[in-house]
């Protein structure tokens, strides 16, 4: 579907009024946001931050349009005679030990009497916008993080509530009432821990946490839940008698960066609640990307073939219903011991033909299948998409076929 440059003017001009709507309406509490530092703790303090997720989003639009669904096991993945993973379950079937990235055929193993489902990516995408389109009737401040969560800044709002705790049972009864969907709101100053709150009483649930509690609630989580802690740092920090925030709190900055390395002032500053980051509407995209990470390590060239195949015409789908082009593509290997490599092959001129960037993926994969020595646990393919005037940026002008090794 091509997207014109009236519709494109249209929309953003549109969320602009929008802006400037809400600027003109509250040009004293703007005014003085303005002058604060935003390191400062008044201006971090006094954000209203919420996170929206919503539950089983596949599994439960599935169930909405097939009633007899209702209260049923529902695995949406892949087949399960061709490694197929699971995208999303339903709620009934996780008591099972069924849970997303799992092989689709071991989810079956575990919940023989579910119900599979295919991936109906357009269907989800359609249902998103709806929900996205709810958003912004309440804040222009809308950042979407995939195509079932966003992060909505409502410090100022179109509705003139001053409870965000208010406005996130509405969005949540607004999206209910429309889709027949339920969503999990987190509420809180920042949107590191809007985030975590979100997903602490699911489904169907608002968690608040305010700047008087944040402390005690980040001392007595988990380290497993903090955001960038993934399965091998957590088992490393479990390995070192860290296992909550109080913990990792007692660990002093610079211990940190010099075992974690950068991340190590991340998680400093994420088990005090720190978290300066801006809800941003309007982000440049610079690819477009899809992965998949297998339930077990292989080296089985045929089936990362397979692989590469499928995820560059996916895609390349991707590509033609956002109406954009892309003249590289580039391929993404994550070996069994973590050590990640990305090359890049470019095309004559752009394209959006999902075949020629499935190709491109699977030339790409060849070169490096020579010098493949381990098992791989990840293969990913992205386009970059055409920036503005036809050019892309120099990482992308690189030709694959100058490199002079694949490690």
């Amino acid at each position: 579907m091509q997207v014109s440059f009236k519709e494109i003017f249209v929309k953003f001009f549109n969320e602009f009024c929008l802006l400037l709507r809400l600027f003109l309406s509250n040009l004293d509490r703007f005014g003085s946001l303005l002058s604060v530092d935003q390191h400062d703790t008044f201006f971090r303090d006094n954000r209203k931050i919420i996170h929206v997720d919503m539950d089983a989003f596949f599994a439960a639009i599935e169930q909405r349009d097939q009633p007899k669904l209702k209260g049923k096991p529902v695995i949406v993945g892949g087949d399960p005679w061709k490694r197929g993973v699971v995208s999303t379950c339903s709620y009934e079937a996780r008591p099972f030990g069924v849970r997303s990235g799992m092989a689709t055929h071991r989810a079956l193993q575990l919940c023989p009497q579910a119900v599979l489902l295919p991936v109906r990516m357009d269907r989800y995408r359609a249902v998103s916008e709806e929900i996205f389109n709810i958003f912004r009737q309440f804040t222009p401040l809308v950042e979407g993080m995939s195509i079932d969560e966003a992060y909505l800044d409502v410090t100022t709002n179109l509705k003139n509530e001053t409870s965000a705790t208010r406005l996130a049972k509405h969005i949540k009864d607004e999206i209910f009432y429309k889709t027949e969907l339920t969503a999990s709101a987190g509420v809180s100053f920042n949107m590191f821990l809007a985030k975590i709150a979100s997903g602490t009483n699911k489904p169907n649930g608002i968690t608040v946490i305010a700047p008087s509690c944040a402390a005690d609630f980040l001392e007595a989580l988990p380290v497993r839940r903090f955001h960038g802690v993934g399965r091998v740092t957590a088992n490393r920090l479990h390995g070192m008698n860290i296992s909550t925030g109080w913990d990792l709190k007692q660990l002093p900055l610079e211990v940190l960066v010099e075992t974690f390395g950068k991340i190590g002032h991340y998680y400093h500053e994420a088990v005090r609640g720190i978290d300066h980051r801006c809800v941003t509407p309007v982000r440049v995209r610079k690819s477009l990307g899809r992965e998949n990470t297998f339930p077990v390590d292989t080296s089985d060239l045929d089936f990362l073939r397979e692989q590469v195949l499928r995820l560059g015409l996916e895609v390349g789908g991707i590509l033609k219903s956002i109406g954009q082009r892309t003249r590289a593509a580039t391929l993404k290997v994550k070996y069994a011991d973590f050590h990640q490599i990305t090359r890049c092959r470019r095309f004559f001129q752009t394209t959006d033909d999902a075949e020629a960037i499935a190709d491109n993926a699977i030339l790409i994969f060849n070169e490096c299948a020579k010098a493949f020595c381990k098992k791989v646990r990840l293969i990913g393919v992205s386009a970059t998409l055409e920036r503005l005037g036809g050019q892309t940026p120099a990482q992308e002008e690189f030709d694959f076929m100058k490199s002079p090794n694949f490690t």
